[in-house]
């Protein structure tokens, strides 16, 4: 069920809005900018449809806090201060605060983030959320073992997703450093200081079936968190 297709009349009460936030970034030579977006959307929905009643597929919240690739021609970013009151406002506006009277369609919201960019924005305003005694989970996709940015994990996933919109021909490694190694560095100067073609891992051993699996597993840890999660709502 998607929020934007219904008449505010069949809005179901009550229900939890599960809203997708990626980015619009590059991901290398071989991956479209809206990578993460479509993998946070693919698993929001997956999450609604798993689900079932009392879920609804909120709208895309698709450019966040890209900085560090604004060397690439096509990021875009609002920052991790402008983004995290973008997310406070929008979960306002869809949580009216403890005692007010005014229609509280959705009991929760979920946030289901695709960029890892995002995290302290996403941290900061659920924080701030909670304190004003409103019900949000933000959730992240972690891979074990996966690569950090449009490397194998991302370039399978997508593989699976959307398969047309990679083009493997333009495949290239980048850094395989750790990001520990790495990391003050990309913070710093930007990723075009540690790799000049935007990657970070390998994608050319990428493949669907390993982005099925992986996939098929953030659902099930997806689902999981929201289940519990859900059950604290409930007592």
């Amino acid at each position: 069920m998607r929020l934007a297709e219904l008449s505010w009349p069949d809005v179901p009460e009550p229900s939890v809005l599960v809203v997708p936030l990626g980015s619009c970034e590059q991901h290398g030579p071989h991956l479209p900018l809206d990578t993460d977006t479509r993998i946070a959307e693919a698993l929001a929905a997956a999450l609604v449809d798993r689900l079932g009643d009392g879920m609804v597929l909120g709208p895309t919240v698709g450019v966040g806090a890209s900085g560090e690739h604004e060397s690439f021609p096509g990021t875009l970013s609002i920052g991790t201060v402008v983004l995290e009151g973008v997310l406070v406002e929008l979960v306002r506006s869809a949580l009216p605060p403890p005692g007010s009277d005014r229609p509280r369609p959705f009991r929760g919201v979920v946030v289901v983030n695709g960029h890892g960019g995002n995290v302290e924005a996403t941290t900061r305003a659920a924080a701030l959320l909670t304190d004003e005694g409103r019900d949000v989970l933000v959730w992240h996709p972690r891979v074990p073992g996966g690569d950090s940015h449009a490397g194998a994990t991302e370039t399978s996933m997508l593989l699976h997703l959307c398969p047309e919109a990679v083009d493997l021909t333009r495949a290239e490694v980048g850094s395989t450093a750790r990001w520990r190694d790495i990391g003050d560095a990309v913070r710093t100067s930007g990723l075009a200081a540690v790799s000049a073609n935007g990657v970070l891992g390998d994608p050319t051993g990428a493949t669907e079936e390993e982005g099925r699996r992986i996939f098929g597993m953030l659902v099930e840890q997806l689902c999981a968190a929201v289940d519990r999660w859900r059950d604290t709502l409930e007592r």
